[in-house]
Formats: C-alpha cells, structure tokens, sequence
C-alpha cells in the first residue's frame, strides 16, 4: 500500500473506529476521521494528525457533500473504514411493553443504512481513480458483528443490522469488481470499546470468562490490525472476517 493515499474511518473519533485511524496515520495514510461527535472527531483527527469532519452518515445530503468536498480538498478516497454505529439493547417484548418500530428502524438505519450510503457514494469516487498494477482502484470495509451469526436475546434489531452487513458485502464486491473495488466487512466479537467500558468491572469480568482464547477482550488496535491486514491484501474480497478469540455468544 503506497502512502498518502486518502482514507474514510466513520466512527473515527472512539472504539474501534479511533484505534483503525491511529494505525492509518502511522502507516502513512492521509486519513479523515468521520463522527457525529464534532468535538471528539476534531479531538483525536488533531491528536494523530488526521483531518476531522462531523455529519451523520446516514443523511444523503450530507454523506454527498462531504465526499464532494473531499474530492475538491484533498483528493479522491482510495479506502472507506465503517465503524459507525449504535448497540443499544431492548427485547420485542420487554418490561416496558412492545418494542417500538422506530426504535428497530433507527439500529438498521444507522448501522445498515449509514454502512451503505458510505459504500455507495465512497465507491463513486473511487471509480474516478485510476487502477494499480492489480487493477485496484479501492477497498471497502465495513464492520459487521458476530452478532450477526449468534444474536443474543435483546440484539434481534441490531443482529439484524449486522447480518445486513454481511449480506450486503458479496453481492457489492461482485458488483464493484469490474471496478477494481474490494468489499469486505469484519464481524468482531467482544471489543475493549466505550459501549463495555461503560459496564461494571463484574460485567466485563462476565463476559470475558465465556471468551475462549485468549481469555479477555478483544483490543481495538488487534482490529485495527486486521483492517490493515485486508487493505494491503487484494487478494481478500467479498469477505466477512470473524474477530472474536473463537468465542460463539450463547441466547444470553
């Protein structure tokens, strides 16, 4: 991978999304961080020396303007990073009565939707670049979630948006080879990230003993390292890779 290419982290400015941007600083890549979160994003963009911008990546509008403004800025994007996304829990049926729709129409449409609109129009861009030796123009991941396979009870909205994740990433490799588009997502499993950090110590103990090995949570550098990993090999496409130390959640 030559340096000073251009790439997208979405959810650049905490968790997984933050840990993928510093690793794509120090690999010489010219990297934007994307969050709703203005001040985190300018926070950490300005900490690794990243460029910082802040919209929702499920608006169209915005999504189209800040990829416009890139293009016109600093140039065409060569990788897209989608670590954006929401995990709150709540079951179909719980003590607070039926789920609302829209609570289930939110989970799909930032983490589904907002994956999508970011593929769709990075992948727009990319098709303006011109090929490699390889005939490679760019490399889309998206972050997916081994919920996606093994959702607990109270993760049917958002093991539904993750499964999205997967199914969307073949056929869009498929479409986006002719291209020279790579399209990959990773399915990580329980990540050190703000969502768990947020959980008593006992909580986190908990779900460490069911991790298989190593025994503990996964590290967000170790995905990040995998971003890495997929970006560098072309050969790895239309793939969703599991992150999770072997460990297959159980009902709850």
């Amino acid at each position: 991978m030559q340096v000073n290419k251009i790439a997208v982290v979405t959810g650049g400015a905490s968790g997984l999304g933050a840990a993928t941007a510093s690793l794509l600083v120090e690999k010489g890549l010219k990297v934007v961080v994307v969050d709703q979160n203005s001040e985190k994003a300018s926070q950490h963009a300005n900490a690794i020396g990243a460029l910082a911008f802040s919209f929702d990546v499920t608006d169209a509008n915005a999504a189209a303007t800040f990829f416009d403004d890139l293009e016109k800025e600093i140039g065409l994007p060569n990788i897209l990073i989608n670590c954006a996304g929401i995990a709150t829990p709540a079951k179909i049926i719980g003590k607070q009565g039926t789920m609302p729709l829209n609570f289930f129409e939110k989970i799909i449409q930032v983490n589904l939707v907002g994956s999508f609109n970011m593929l769709r129009l990075a992948a727009s861009k990319m098709a303006k670049l011109s090929p490699d030796e390889d005939g490679q123009r760019g490399v889309i991941i998206s972050t997916a979630s081994i919920a996606a396979y093994e959702g607990q009870i109270g993760q049917s909205a958002y093991a539904a948006s993750k499964a999205g994740i997967v199914g969307m990433t073949l056929p869009a490799a498929r479409e986006l080879a002719s291209l020279g588009i790579r399209v990959n997502a990773i399915a990580p499993g329980v990540f050190h990230t703000p969502l768990v950090e947020g959980l008593p110590q006992e909580a986190q103990d908990s779900l460490a003993a069911n991790i298989p090995n190593p025994k503990r949570l996964g590290r967000p550098e170790e995905f990040a390292k995998l971003v890495w990993h997929i970006i560098e090999n072309n050969y790895i496409n239309g793939e969703t890779i599991r992150i999770d130390a072997s460990l297959r959640m159980q009902p709850k």
